[in-house]
């Protein structure tokens, strides 16, 4: 005969087993072919951007980051400014985005990054949301970037502490060039 705890675990065990498998909140379900969701964002630089505008033209480095002003995320993006002649030579666009304020935005890229490509403000969570990278639970992006084509289709991916270092984007957008 089975006691109650017993068949409460079996009961939670079986329950488990019959629910749907979900993703893991953070990682995103888009894979490398697949087109890039469009969207238009409100940047550091006062301007809105779209990714559409890009489309045609140059290769685009989405690099989804948590928080301004964190030490992973400076490192990242620290790191793009200091390899952004890789990037211009490549005929590529970098874009950061975060779930953060457009104008605390501003203020990292100006005064704490000196960056000179935009950050990209996904405050509503949106983009974030249809990329697959949202962590609801915290309402941040998780870290993870996005090499897409002219065409529009993505052809790298990097997720998690891999995506601090902005080199893997480096070469595919080099890849990219010489295709």
């Amino acid at each position: 005969m089975m006691t109650i705890s017993r068949r409460l675990a079996c009961a939670g065990i079986g329950a488990a087993l019959a629910a749907p498998a979900q993703k893991p909140a953070g990682k995103t379900h888009l894979k490398v072919g697949d087109m890039a969701p469009d969207f238009t964002l409100p940047s550091s630089t006062g301007k809105p951007i779209s990714l559409s505008e890009f489309r045609g033209k140059k290769t685009v480095v989405l690099a989804f980051f948590p928080a301004a002003f964190t030490g992973g995320c400076t490192k990242e993006l620290t790191a793009y400014q200091a390899g952004i002649a890789n990037f211009d030579t490549a005929g590529a666009q970098v874009l950061g985005i975060s779930t953060d304020n457009a104008p605390t935005l501003r203020h990292w890229a100006e005064e704490h990054l000196k960056a000179s490509y935009p950050l990209l403000s996904d405050f509503m969570r949106k983009v974030s949301a249809e990329y697959g990278v949202l962590v609801p639970e915290r309402g941040v992006a998780n870290r993870t970037t996005f090499v897409i084509d002219t065409a529009g289709r993505i052809q790298h991916i990097e997720e998690g502490t891999a995506a601090v270092d902005p080199t893997g984007a480096a070469e595919a957008c080099q890849r990219i060039r010489k295709n």
